[in-house]
């Protein structure tokens, strides 16, 4: 479930309140009051047991005796009697409640189904949804919904908080209620039984009175879930978490370097950026960035200019940008230039601009005329701090109007207390951005900055990089198979290099030897120098128990080397069963790098990637990152960036730079045997060596999930290959597949050479180009929700294929309903290509399970509507347009 039924739980018409009471001090006596003191319009039923009338009321004494369905039913009644009242409420016709009860979790005796499994199961059959257990409850104060036993009412606003702590819910309210901060939802999750932060991100991404959304989590259950509502909530509004639980318990349990490293937090923060979030890490941050976001001007550079009166304040605001990233601007020459003409000779003469304590209001006013013109700057931070010679408010005045004709971003900080109080409220008033210390002003900057790259993810149109590799996926799952079968949790040191090169990883070559005169053989036959490395199932990290040997040049270096191996492993693992010897070649890359990549499943999100400074060592470095699968170019390279290796590929002195591209590519790869094998648990590649002629991994490390074991799926469905498919149209071949985000310029291409006739029947309207954050969204999709195929022409001279047709359908939360649109080129109108198209996506719907598609078109696209009709749409014309509507399953 999603969306369904939400309407009734955050806007009810009527409500009745179950177990009700006039007891002072108890949650249903609370409930009640707050319920109809909240200035709630619509029916409020009181439901109680024992007694006729309560707050002054009558009441009813059980669901069925209620004179109608209420909209929301809010059950404040010990959780032994939540699944029966859940029945109830049901077959009465309610289709939301919220459980403030706790103790649901508690398994009643005889041993059986927990209190909450029973909820659940009483709700299913009606589709009722519910809010909680153990909850709060919620505030809709546009509507005068107090349906909580919060201590207090919400003031309105057009801030969303979405809680999963009840405790922090009452203390936030009371905290913003102090300073004024208003909400258009306030929600306390509870233990999240059925409705989960994915339903209520997908209901508020819609709700027009939310401009932003705050979130305190705990923990995500359905990651996929999660991750789809983010990403298409994240593109409409800001969407801003703090998240409790930074601590590393969750690396302890890994067996290899890349589950150490991948802790739960960096994965969450990996999903953070992956969906176009923004994190803070303290609550007065969380309200800090929802006011630079939610009046947040287009970003068109980091570089930020601090102009202030006082010099402390301005070298506060600076450190606190430099140290947390962010880019001071250096100023040009006719900048400073264009301040020297309106600044005394004893300003700073740089960045931050200290135009002295004196200044009058006329003086901050050509200052900020003079930054806000400056190509170099791209947002100015303006710090006040109150002084006996000018008022605040006057100065105010005379900045406010340049703050709101310019189209750069402009942050202010109004220092102390009373004194600039009233120019303070005129900013926030004018939705200018306004912070009570410098340091805060900085650090909202850099808020802002992050959640503009993480936009910028969701943005980006990559160009098309290894588009025609393929995996040899038999090989692969021959080698786990193989595995699987000796009852092998991790692979042994020849199994794990051919998954790689099964997967176009260049390795060292690596033969397995039972026996030390095997070895001999193996040795003779590759050549020598050679590394010898015991091979045991119980042994993951072979460099602990000296089970490395390397820079062997004959037979008996070889054989002494097993005997000490074989020695020191009997010393320091005696348990371990020895099975043989792997025998590699010796690897000579003087000046190359050392670096890891590797897999790691989380709990939560699935697959996860990782990408760092390799080594023996490789635990203690912190130059590491992770991101989650499935990757393309640029979000490798972006990966890459983030770890801080980045540099470590540059020339340096007289080693030249090595292969970055090499490392994208194994990043690539990687990304597509998570895609390909959830079965990996964790892999490491470790060194993976990178110089000018490219990279290899010298060692590999890989852990197979234990069979039967619930493995969590990838949180970002990954892309379908399974649905190509090629057409045959008279002389050529199309291709036909789901479009991928290097498809930006492909589809640029395609609409950029449609006839304005086309492009009006398609989109309504006349258009010359679709912007590019459009192509964005069209090519970059959530495989989960939404579909688009499109059909490649043959290839041309140059092996290019150009878009022939597309075909697009976006389903709601809830696969009820999808919408489709179709388009096909010019040149290959009237060949069948749309026909096709319309029932291969008919086929995928079905598929999926989704209930009915629909579409429109306009009245004069008479080809559309006879293609729908073919179809078995049924096609409805209308005063302007055409509906088109196939139902695919009856009863969703």
């Amino acid at each position: 479930m999603s969306v369904r039924n939400l309407e009734a739980l955050f806007r009810p018409a009527s409500i009745a309140v179950i177990g009700a009471s006039d007891r002072p001090g108890s949650v249903g006596a609370v409930v009640l009051r707050n319920v109809k003191n909240g200035g709630f319009k619509g029916e409020v039923w009181p439901v109680n047991r024992r007694h006729d009338t309560v707050g002054g009321q009558r009441a009813w004494q059980h669901v069925e005796s209620l004179p109608a369905a209420p909209d929301l039913a809010l059950i404040c009644t010990p959780a032994h009697t939540v699944p029966e009242l859940i029945g109830q409420l049901g077959r009465k016709g309610v289709r939301a409640a919220i459980v403030l009860s706790a103790g649901l979790k508690q398994v009643p005796v005889p041993r059986g189904s927990s209190f909450e499994q029973q909820m659940l199961a009483a709700a299913k059959p009606y589709l009722l949804r519910i809010l909680g257990p153990n909850c709060i409850g919620l505030l809709v104060p546009g509507i005068g919904l107090n349906a909580s036993f919060a201590p207090g009412n919400a003031l309105p606003g057009h801030l969303a908080f979405i809680t999963q702590s009840g405790a922090l819910a009452t203390a936030m309210l009371d905290w913003a209620n102090g300073r004024g901060i208003g909400f258009s939802h306030f929600v306390s999750m509870g233990d999240s039984a059925d409705v989960d932060f994915g339903d209520v991100l997908d209901y508020l991404a819609s709700d027009p009175g939310t401009r932003a959304i705050l979130m305190y989590a705990e923990s995500v259950k359905a990651a996929r879930k999660f991750m789809s509502a983010a990403r298409a909530c994240a593109r409409n509004k800001p969407l801003i978490v703090v998240k409790s639980g930074r601590g590393p318990d969750g690396a302890r349990a890994a067996a290899s370097h890349t589950g150490a490293l991948a802790g739960s937090d960096l994965v969450f923060d990996a999903a953070v950026r992956r969906a176009g979030m923004l994190r803070v890490d303290t609550l007065e941050e969380l309200f800090d960035a929802a006011e630079t976001l939610a009046h947040a001007r287009p970003l068109v550079g980091e570089r930020l200019a601090i102009l202030t009166n006082g010099g402390g304040a301005g070298v506060l605001a600076a450190d606190a940008l430099t140290l947390g990233g962010g880019k001071l601007a250096s100023l040009a020459t006719t900048t400073l230039a264009g301040l020297d003409r309106c600044l005394p000779a004893t300003w700073s003469h740089g960045n931050p601009v200290d135009i002295i304590g004196d200044a009058p209001a006329s003086r901050y006013r050509d200052a900020l005329e003079v930054l806000l013109a400056a190509s170099e700057v791209d947002a100015v931070l303006f710090v006040h701090a109150p002084t006996a010679l000018v008022a605040a408010a006057d100065i105010a005045g005379a900045c406010l109007p340049l703050m709101q004709r310019s189209g750069k971003p402009v942050l202010t900080c109004w220092l102390g207390g009373a004194a600039v109080a009233a120019a303070r409220s005129s900013y926030a008033a004018a939705g200018i951005p306004t912070y009570s210390t410098p340091e805060r002003a900085a650090d909202a900057w850099l808020h802002r900055v992050v959640h503009a790259r993480n936009q910028l993810a969701l943005q980006e149109t990559p160009a098309a990089m290894l588009e025609n590799f393929r995996p040899d996926g038999e090989a692969a799952q021959s080698v786990i198979d193989e595995a699987a079968a000796m009852g092998h949790e991790w692979l042994d040191e020849v199994q794990g290099k051919q998954l790689l090169a099964a997967y176009g990883i260049p390795t060292v070559s690596t033969q397995r030897a039972h026996n030390v005169e095997e070895a001999v053989a193996v040795a003779a036959r590759i050549g020598y120098p050679v590394a010898l490395k015991i091979v045991s199932p119980q042994i993951v990290h072979k460099s602990d128990v000296g089970g490395v040997e390397l820079n062997l040049n004959s037979a008996d270096e070889l054989r002494a080397a097993s005997v000490r191996m074989r020695q020191r492993v009997a010393r320091l693992q005696p348990a371990a069963h020895v099975q043989g010897f792997a025998v590699q070649s010796m690897v000579h890359r003087p000046g190359a790098r050392e670096l890891i990549l590797g897999i790691s499943a989380d709990p939560v999100f699935g697959p996860v990637l990782l990408c760092g400074l390799g080594g023996v060592e490789v635990e203690l470095q912190k130059k590491h990152a992770i991101a989650l699968p499935p990757l393309n170019a640029n979000l490798a390279l972006d990966l890459l960036q983030r770890s801080g290796v980045a540099p470590m590929l540059a020339p340096w002195r007289s080693r030249p730079a090595a292969d970055r591209q090499a490392v994208i590519d194994t990043l690539l790869k990687l990304s597509q045997l998570a895609c390909d094998f959830p079965q990996v648990a964790e892999l490491d590649i470790n060194p993976l060596l990178v110089d000018a002629q490219g990279a290899i991994a010298l060692d590999a490390r890989v852990r197979l999930h234990s069979a039967g074991r619930a493995v969590a799926p990838m949180a970002i469905r990954p892309y379908p290959q399974q649905l190509e498919e090629k057409l045959v149209l008279g002389a050529g071949e199309l291709l036909v597949r789901a479009i991928r985000p290097e498809d930006g310029e492909r589809l640029h291409a395609f609409y950029a050479k449609a006839s304005p006739a086309d492009m009006r029947l398609r989109f309504f309207m006349a258009r010359r180009e679709v912007p590019h954050s459009e192509l964005a969204r069209y090519s970059q999709i959530d495989y989960d929700r939404e579909m688009a195929f499109i059909a490649l022409a043959p290839p041309d001279g140059e092996g290019r294929r150009a878009m022939a047709g597309e075909v697009r359908a976006v389903c709601d939360p809830d696969n009820r309903k999808a919408e489709f649109a179709i388009q096909v080129a010019s040149a290959w109108q009237g060949k069948g290509l749309g026909r096709f198209l319309l029932a291969k996506m008919l086929r995928y719907l079905r598929e999926r399970g989704t209930g009915e598609v629909a579409g429109q078109c306009l009245l004069e696209n008479g080809g559309m509507a006879e293609l729908a009709r073919h179809a078995g749409f049924e096609v409805a014309p209308g005063a302007d347009s055409v509906a088109m509507r196939l139902v695919l399953h009856d009863g969703l």
